[in-house]
């Protein structure tokens, strides 16, 4: 069994979070608030969270559900059962934070929403994220990342910039905008809570978080997609290709001012034959770029901002990410390691960092009883019986 060891010198440190979210908006923001030290755990239901069935799986544990539980603990918890509901106020009673991303109506009707948790707990801080947030027009939607995606316009955006078909983008930007959003509120509350002694229900809605988090959103409100920065260019060197963060048109005075390169066009070249002209020189140019210290030297004599196009695979390769420990290898239970994201969070005098691998389902029913509601192991046998706790017989082999 893996358990956390507390240490005083996490800015979260005795924190209490009860997890019921599944998937990822909410269970970024429990695994970013068990990095900062918070006992994180994890209430999930029998059938598991379905990212049990994403990734590489190692020792009962695939790769998504890792990456996005790591540090937590576990109790697993079928919240229909007779004295579920008792049990979930005893642990709410002892708990700082509760996290949950089902669709609104959800908890109120299992007995377990915020007016019902906060009789029991009125300092309890409620972090609820949905796709189209509490008490709207559209709450009764279940919404994933691409369904924010799609309604937020970001799928269409990158489809008319990019001259390409309508599709979704490569990763969940409106769960991790929910989440890292519903983070900031969370600690938001826990600052005004030591000030007021007031709890918190915070109503985060996917959309509100990515509509927010959109720093390109104002060029469609104001019907001004034309006066946006040229977009940034792919171009092949002879090392590999690169992107380029500057305007065409910036590039062409630098190479022209610094690097020497003749311009042969004139005032009187037709536009369309000056651009196309122009963009084959500096194709012809970079492409005799023969390695990265050349493209590197290139780069830094013009003063522009440039990153090599890597495949995702070789990302582990990347030197600040190597230099910043960005990936750690973690205990794969069984018998190796395997590798994880670590925090992002650096502090000058303080720990952060990821704690522990993620557990499995119902490993922890026992050792949370214990800690948070001094009950003994008998009881969690007789709540195991009762089918309201429950546990991965398979993997944890009891």
């Amino acid at each position: 069994m893996t358990t956390q060891q507390p240490d005083e010198n996490y800015p979260l440190h005795g924190l209490k979070v009860l997890d019921f979210s599944r998937v990822l908006a909410g269970p970024f923001a429990g695994r970013m608030l068990s990095d900062l030290g918070a006992d994180v755990v994890k209430v999930e239901p029998p059938d598991g969270d379905v990212t049990r069935l994403w990734g590489r799986n190692i020792a009962g544990l695939p790769g998504y559900y890792h990456q996005q539980n790591a540090g937590k603990r576990n109790i697993c918890m079928d919240l229909r059962a007779s004295g579920a509901v008792e049990l979930v106020k005893d642990l709410v009673a002892e708990a700082d934070i509760v996290i949950e991303n089902y669709r609104p109506d959800v908890m109120p009707r299992l007995g377990l929403g915020y007016d019902t948790l906060k009789a029991v707990n009125p300092g309890l801080i409620m972090l609820s994220i949905s796709g189209f947030g509490q008490g709207g027009p559209e709450s009764h939607r279940p919404a994933y990342a691409p369904i924010i995606h799609a309604e937020a316009g970001l799928m269409q955006r990158q489809a008319n910039r990019g001259g390409i078909a309508t599709t979704d983008l490569p990763l969940s930007v409106a769960d991790t905008n929910a989440s890292l959003h519903g983070l900031v509120g969370l600690l938001a509350a826990v600052v005004m809570r030591q000030r007021t002694g007031k709890g918190q229900h915070i109503d985060i809605a996917m959309i509100d978080a990515t509509f927010a988090t959109d720093d390109q959103v104002h060029y469609a409100l104001e019907d001004a997609e034309d006066t946006a920065a040229l977009p940034n260019d792919v171009w092949a060197t002879g090392a590999g290709p690169i992107l380029l963060s500057a305007d065409f048109r910036f590039l062409w005075i630098q190479l022209t001012k610094i690097m020497g390169v003749n311009d042969p066009t004139s005032k009187d070249t037709p536009l369309p034959e000056k651009i196309a002209t122009r963009r084959a020189i500096v194709a012809d140019y970079l492409l005799a770029l023969n390695d990265w210290t050349q493209v590197e030297d290139t780069m830094q004599a013009m003063n522009l901002a440039w990153g090599k196009v890597r495949e995702p695979e070789n990302v582990v390769e990347q030197p600040t990410l190597v230099a910043r420990g960005a990936i750690v290898q973690m205990d794969d239970r069984a018998g190796g390691s395997r590798p994880l994201t670590q925090s992002p969070y650096r502090f000058s005098d303080a720990s952060s960092g990821v704690r522990g691998p993620a557990p499995h389902r119902g490993e922890h029913n026992a050792e949370v009883l214990q800690q948070w509601l001094g009950r003994d192991s008998g009881e969690a046998r007789t709540l195991a019986s009762a089918g309201v706790l429950q546990h991965d017989e398979e993997t944890l082999g009891i």
